[in-house]
């Protein structure tokens, strides 16, 4: 890098001016240089911008003009908050894009974390960025969705100045600072010389992941797990952006959470990126009977039956099971993800049990899940190679045996690459 670190500071100066000051002076003093862009709409803003709100307001396509008369009122400050988060975005695209800002950081209130995290969140992966939030002790997947972007509890209201809001500040500065000071190290040290295959995990999946990913890299790929816990919508958004060349889908659990609104609900269609970008890859179901909630006393009405056959993971986190007709919707599901897959694909199944919760002594130790195999089995193109073993998921020969699946399919997949280019 031949210019000092450049933080970004983006936000509302007029409402909250004195805070962005304050982080912006500790920002210069951790020794990086500030480049504000400015997004409040209702008032003169505390001190210059850099990139003032009617330019924000530009990029999306609107005068400042145009909705600043009446934002106050609930139209008028959604108006506000969505078209600000659409200009902001464009900007710090273009900033990223022309090398000139290393990192990015806001304060806000729901209204301010909601218009600069449409904004931040879309920014690349390992680009740093930092929102100091009255909403960070929540819910923040709203807010964060896919992305890294990190959230930093505001404590107080963001409000004015005090002895409190300046530590919580000031620290949240002089961390960003630190990001962009080592983003050239981070970038280098993380650039990608190996095919990186992604696999889906659970808890109770974790053995035989663990043996598949070992396998794979002794064959020299690098693997990236993602817990199936709402973090396979992560691992959808980076096949959909290219960052994963194989998938081996090993954990569905997230299917019926989504279905049956569980905990662990990805707030995605699963499956799907894979359909869309056609690469490599193996589908096994495993913890697919399952669907989770919060400790036994959080679980609906509905769902707390005796047919669900509630199986307590741990003291706060609890185990539905799925009912023939959800196990047949499920195979069907399955089936048909893998059929419209483009790409080289195939399915494993572990016929002695999905995870850990089949294993002799535990509650779901010989649970009927029939429905979901025969559906598989009716439904599955018969092009599409379907792999049968009578063992548990996580037993070292299916691990072995998904393993060997792969590689078949990752071979095809290089074969009929190197055709297309010849």
């Amino acid at each position: 890098m031949d210019r000092n670190p450049v933080v970004c500071l983006a936000g509302t100066l007029d409402t909250k001016g004195a805070e962005y000051a304050y982080v912006r002076d500790c920002l210069i003093a951790a020794g990086v240089d500030v480049f504000v862009v400015d997004c409040g709409v209702l008032g003169v803003p505390f001190f210059r911008p850099d990139i003032d709100a009617a330019q924000v307001a530009e990029r999306a396509g609107i005068s400042l003009d145009d909705f600043q008369s009446g934002v106050e009122g609930a139209g008028g400050r959604v108006l506000a908050i969505t078209k600000m988060s659409e200009g902001l975005r464009i900007v710090l695209d273009e900033l990223v894009a022309q090398d000139r800002i290393d990192a990015v950081i806001g304060l806000g209130g729901t209204g301010g974390t909601d218009l600069l995290s449409g904004a931040f969140k879309y920014l690349g992966m390992g680009v740093p960025k930092l929102i100091v939030s009255t909403m960070a002790s929540n819910n923040t997947r709203p807010y964060v969705g896919y992305s890294d972007m990190l959230m930093a509890n505001a404590v107080t209201d963001i409000a004015g100045l005090n002895s409190i809001s300046k530590l919580v500040l000031g620290n949240a500065a002089h961390a960003v600072a630190g990001m962009a000071k080592g983003r050239q190290h981070t970038q280098t040290q993380a650039q990608a010389s190996k095919p990186l295959i992604a696999i889906s995990m659970f808890g109770v999946t974790t053995p035989g992941v663990m043996r598949v990913r070992s396998r794979l890299e002794d064959e020299g790929f690098e693997v990236v797990t993602f817990h199936a816990v709402g973090e396979g919508a992560g691992m959808e958004h980076l096949i959909d952006h290219g960052a994963i060349d194989g998938l081996i889908d090993f954990t569905l659990a997230e299917l019926l959470n989504h279905w049956n609104h569980g905990i662990f609900d990805p707030g995605c269609e699963r499956m799907e990126a894979a359909v869309r970008t056609g690469i490599p890859q193996v589908v096994v179901p495993g913890a697919i009977e399952c669907f989770n909630f919060g400790a036994v006393d959080t679980i609906p009405p509905e769902y707390n039956v005796p047919e669900r056959n509630v199986l307590i993971h741990n003291p706060n986190i609890t185990s539905l099971l799925a009912t023939p007709e959800e196990l047949a919707k499920l195979g069907e599901y399955v089936a048909d993800h893998v059929n419209r897959a483009p790409g080289a694909r195939a399915v494993g199944l572990p016929l002695n049990g999905l995870d850990n919760y089949f294993k002799q002594g535990s509650q779901w130790h010989d649970v009927d899940v029939t429905a979901l195999f025969d559906a598989i089995r009716k439904h599955l193109d018969p092009s599409v190679e379907l792999l049968e073993m009578p063992n548990n998921i996580n037993d070292e020969a299916f691990a072995d045996a998904i393993f060997d699946l792969f590689m078949k399919q990752w071979v095809a997949a290089q074969n009929k690459q190197a055709a297309s280019v010849s």
